[in-house]
């Protein structure tokens, strides 16, 4: 049986927040989580973490139909943890990986519209407004922290935190299109570690 046709069970993966949150979708329509409150360490945790969410619920890694994981914004080093351990099992499954970005993937907890608003520090903050669960009505963006709260629409539930919820991750991914969310960071902010260029001497000729 191909994963195409096997009964769909979902690995979830978030390291974008000072967390690293697991969700397996089961057969069953229910999820399984796994959530440990670590602002770092999360490479050395993640494998052990998805190993035991599996076996304890009998499966292993050839049960998966699919990986799904944040993309961010959020911590540089968390989000190119949990993109690679997704990248990695989908290709040695042979799976769709399915990147959703974490404004979006906050978005899912709220059932009317809403508006996303975490501090990004230097007076910053990540914003985006949203109709509903997963419908943008603004592009992800960095702005002043004052701009931002003074453009939060009438009516709409403000998320301040940056915890998604695991399990909604899952179910969102479980029918997500692979050619519409690529598993591909989404920094809004540049990474603050660049190449380092001075005193690097140009090569000339062959």
């Amino acid at each position: 049986m191909t994963a195409a046709t096997k009964t769909p069970v979902v690995l979830a993966i978030d390291t974008a927040a000072p967390r690293l949150q697991l969700g397996l979708l089961l057969a069953d329509g229910n999820v399984d989580v796994s959530i440990d409150a670590i602002a770092t360490g999360h490479a050395e945790l993640i494998f052990e973490r998805i190993a035991a969410l599996l076996a304890r619920n009998s499966l292993t890694y050839a049960d998966l139909t699919r990986v799904v994981t944040t993309t961010g914004p959020g911590s540089f080093t968390g989000l190119r943890i949990g993109l690679s351990a997704a990248r990695g099992i989908g290709l040695a499954r042979g799976i769709p990986v399915i990147g959703v970005p974490s404004l979006l993937a906050l978005s899912l907890a709220v059932p009317g519209a809403s508006t996303v608003l975490l501090d990004a520090r230097r007076g910053e903050a990540y914003f985006q407004i949203f109709a509903g669960p997963a419908q943008p009505l603004t592009e992800a963006d960095i702005v002043p922290l004052v701009l931002a709260q003074a453009a939060v629409p009438p009516g709409t539930v403000v998320i301040g935190e940056p915890f998604v919820d695991i399990a909604l991750v899952a179910r969102h991914g479980a029918t997500a299109d692979p050619a519409t969310h690529p598993p591909e960071a989404a920094y809004v902010r540049e990474a603050d570690a660049k190449p380092q260029t001075a005193g690097r001497v140009e090569r000339t000729g062959a």
